[in-house]
C-alpha cells in the first residue's frame, strides 16, 4: 500500500485487538492487487436492534490506479454481524473478491460464459452402459453411464436433448458431464 492504512472506530471504543485483526487482513489485500494506493476501514455499531442485539457495520474502501473498490457488510442483511469478527472477516473477503475482479478487468482477462454445447442422444446401449450423442454440427460422441449426471442414464431415450462437456478420451473425443436439458432450455 502506498499510503498508510486508515482505521476508524465510530461510536465505539478503540480496540487494539480489532485494529490488529484489521491490519493483518488489510496487509493480505496486496496479494490480490499489488498496486493498492490506499485503504480506509470504518467499523461502527449499527445501533441496537431488539431482535438481534448490537450489530456492526464494516466498510472497506480501497483506492487503486483508475478505480476504487468498496466492500460493505450491512448488518440489517445478516443477523450474524452481532459478532464483530464475522463482520470484519466478511467485509475483507468481499473486498478480496472485488479486487480479483478488478485485476481481471484491468488485464482484460474476463471469462466469457459460452455455456456447454448441446446435442441429442442418437444411440443407447444400456446393457453395456454407454451411448452416443450427435452434436449440433453432426459429429458423434461416445458417452458412458458414469458421465450422465444425477443418475439419469436409465431415463435417457433416443432423441433426448442434452448438454455436455467434450474431452479427449482413450479412443478420441467423448462427451462428459452429460446433463438432460429441461423443458425450457434450462440445464
Amino acid at each position: 500500500m502506498q499510503l498508510p492504512l486508515q482505521i476508524s472506530f465510530r461510536n465505539m471504543e478503540h480496540s487494539p485487538a480489532l485494529e490488529a485483526t484489521i491490519r493483518k487482513k488489510a496487509g493480505r489485500l496486496d496479494e490480490f492487487a499489488g498496486r493498492i494506493m490506499s485503504c480506509r476501514v470504518v467499523v461502527e455499531p449499527a445501533g441496537r436492534h431488539h431482535e438481534h442485539g448490537n450489530q456492526y457495520h464494516v466498510h472497506v474502501d480501497i483506492t487503486l490506479p483508475g478505480g476504487e473498490v468498496v466492500a460493505t457488510r450491512e448488518p440489517h442483511l445478516h443477523a450474524q454481524y452481532k459478532e464483530i469478527g464475522v463482520a470484519i472477516r466478511d467485509a475483507f473477503d468481499a473486498a478480496a473478491r472485488q479486487l480479483e475482479d478488478y485485476v481481471r478487468r484491468q488485464r482484460k482477462d474476463v471469462k466469457a460464459h459460452a455455456g456447454n454445447p448441446h446435442g441429442k442422444v442418437s444411440k443407447l446401449v444400456s446393457g453395456e452402459d454407454y451411448g452416443v450423442l450427435t452434436t449440433r454440427d453432426g459429429r458423434e460422441l461416445y458417452f458412458h453411464r458414469s458421465s450422465v449426471l444425477d443418475g439419469t442414464f436409465d431415463k435417457l431415450k433416443v432423441g433426448t436433448e442434452v448438454a455436455f462437456a467434450e474431452e479427449e478420451g482413450d479412443e478420441g473425443p467423448q462427451a462428459s458431464t452429460v446433463r438432460v436439458v429441461g423443458r425450457h432450455g434450462h440445464l
